[in-house]
């Protein structure tokens, strides 16, 4: 597995859901916005508390299984 260290998983934490560095903000949630057609930037922009590598490790970590196959 590539080197995932933004993604975490808490129980206390929207349910185990994959999260960027603890927040409440979910792997799932980034995934869908890009999916919908939103860039990197502006979902930056909607969330600054993130960064760049966040979001870009999220979608590492979606596509990760897919890599298995």
């Amino acid at each position: 597995m590539p080197q995932l260290d933004r993604i975490t998983q808490d129980p206390s934490v929207m349910g185990d859901k994959p999260c960027v560095r603890g927040l409440r903000v979910t792997v799932g949630m980034l995934v869908a916005q890009v999916g919908a057609g939103r860039g990197i930037y502006e979902l930056l922009g909607d969330y600054p508390y993130l960064e760049r590598e966040d979001i870009l490790q999220a979608l590492r970590y979606a596509a990760w299984p897919i890599c298995l196959q």
